[in-house]
């Protein structure tokens, strides 16, 4: 059984070190992913300013879950295509931070509509059941080969 842990997703999207903010999947389908995270009490998180972890900061956790979606839809043998996420809309912060939060942290994606090269998604962190901050996110897949091809 294939293991989708830290060091898992570490190989497949572009941020490693501590930058990988992940610690597993626990679980996804064609339309959407569920991530489990931890880093965000780590007092080393390279997120963190004035000593804290600030809840837009779950942005980037979501971002890096679309991206592990991304790759786990590739599978194993291809590369995954190179994502940038391009704008976020209706993001609701229902948290204030997330480094005073003991435990785990649930990042979910979920794939609402999309095309080979434009992806939207609708995300959510929540924590102990208590959802944490929501919204939606636009990818962009291969954004320099798109300008390549349309000069």
């Amino acid at each position: 059984m294939l293991t989708l842990d830290h060091d898992w997703i570490a190989r497949r999207i572009p941020h490693h070190g501590d930058m990988c903010l992940l610690d597993a999947v626990v679980d996804w389908s064609e339309m959407a992913i569920s991530c489990r995270a931890t880093s965000h009490a780590d007092p080393a998180n390279p997120l963190r300013a004035a000593d804290r972890l600030g809840a837009a900061n779950g942005i980037e956790y979501a971002a890096q879950a679309m991206a592990v979606h991304g790759a786990l839809l590739a599978g194993t043998s291809d590369r995954p295509r190179q994502g940038y996420l391009t704008s976020v809309r209706g993001v609701t912060l229902h948290a204030a931070r997330l480094d005073d939060l003991a435990g785990e942290l649930c990042v979910q994606a979920e794939r609402l509509s999309g095309d080979s090269n434009h992806i939207l998604y609708q995300f959510s962190l929540s924590h102990d059941g208590r959802c944490l901050l929501e919204g939606r996110a636009a990818v962009v897949l291969d954004a320099d080969a798109l300008g390549k091809e349309n000069p």
